[in-house]
């Protein structure tokens, strides 16, 4: 009698580990698509902002005027 319930435990265990592992690839995929558009966004807002969005501040850039002589 020990034998059986020892070996419906196992089935118990084998399929509650199945479901997680199906739980944890399914929180690792979100995880993944999250990023993913996470970082589109922050791509399309740096393009607009020429890279001066947010706190992530660059230095500052100088115009540099070219002067041409008329001939």
């Amino acid at each position: 009698m020990g034998a059986v319930v020892s070996c419906v435990q196992a089935i118990f265990r084998t399929i509650g580990n199945c479901i997680m592992a199906v739980v944890h690839a399914i929180g690792a995929a979100l995880t993944a698509i999250i990023n993913g558009i996470v970082a589109l966004f922050d791509i399309i807002i740096s393009c607009l902002t020429c890279g001066r969005g947010g706190t992530r501040r660059r230095g500052m850039r100088t115009r540099t005027h070219y002067h041409t002589s008329r001939v």
